[in-house]
């Protein structure tokens, strides 16, 4: 069933009022999307900060009368409507399609990710299979993408590694499937603890092979190597305990952090780590070292 879409060019003063507006009219969505490629750094709990420039998309079934929603949403603000635009929305299967979109990727030299759905393009790579349900993780992320570069250029024999903030589980596993003697990952989203699993089991590996916590339940013990792919805002708070959870002589890759926040983080860790150059992907960046 095809939807009739209307797209507003709004500020955040106007986002709430339109919004309730647009519901009232009918529409059976209102989405909020960055018009200008702004980036949010982490908001405080309870916030929802719109960019500076943003477009409101409304939703209506198919067959709504456009002219008419324009005209009782301008009589329901009392003055003239931002910019906008109107436009038919074909229905489609949105699962299959970004099931089509997520094709197999190679990263490093050995490391391939493929789509349970896919057939490995290289049957004698190192090929991790892949089905991120709702937890993140596929290596379509930059942040991703860097933290498995780095893994695959890692000697990672007879190391134990924790993937900290897990999600779909696709660094533990790397790490597993990559050589290391065991791995182990934690998350707060327990989505993210049973994706892990599902994965684990879906590339041959026992669930005790990788077992995954909440970060309650982790085991305080210090590990060869731990990856950490979250956010800029949580790895400067929680750099004390990343920093314990990291033997003397071990290895540290950080990721999840903008450009701009790279000097941030590299200062949370600097004075237990020997820091490598950061690395930058498509405006993110991986810092990684080994702790004194």
């Amino acid at each position: 069933m095809p939807w009739l879409q209307v797209r507003l060019a709004i500020t955040p003063d106007q986002a709430g009022m339109l919004e309730d507006q647009l519901l009232e009219l009918g529409a059976v969505s209102v989405t909020f999307m960055d018009a200008e490629d702004q980036p949010i750094f982490e908001p405080d709990l309870g916030t929802t900060p719109l960019w500076t420039h943003t477009h409101l998309l409304a939703l209506f079934e198919d067959g709504t009368d456009a002219d008419a929603v324009l005209a009782h949403l301008q009589l329901l603000r009392g003055g003239e409507l931002p910019e906008h635009q109107v436009e038919r929305i074909e229905d489609q299967d949105w699962e299959r399609s970004w099931m089509d979109n997520f094709q197999p990727m190679r990263f490093g030299r050995r490391l391939w990710i493929v789509p349970s759905w896919h057939q490995a393009p290289d049957p004698g790579a190192v090929n991790l299979l892949l089905d991120p349900g709702l937890a993140f993780g596929t290596g379509t992320h930059p942040t991703t993408a860097l933290c498995l570069e780095w893994l695959d250029g890692q000697d990672l024999a007879g190391c134990r590694v924790l993937d900290f903030g897990c999600g779909s589980g696709i660094l533990g596993i790397a790490a597993l499937l990559l050589g290391a003697e065991s791995a182990l990952g934690t998350d707060i989203d327990p989505q993210a603890l049973d994706a892990s699993r599902d994965n684990a089991g879906r590339n041959g590996l026992p669930a005790e092979a990788f077992p995954v916590y909440l970060p309650a339940d982790l085991p305080q013990q210090a590990v060869e190597v731990v990856v950490a792919n979250i956010l800029a805002g949580p790895l400067v708070q929680l750099a004390p305990t990343i920093t314990a959870l990291v033997k003397p002589g071990g290895r540290l890759a950080l990721s999840g952090i903008l450009a701009e926040q790279a000097e941030d983080v590299r200062a949370a860790y600097a004075d237990a780590f020997d820091l490598a150059p950061t690395a930058e992907k498509d405006g993110w960046v991986r810092i990684s070292g080994v702790k004194r």
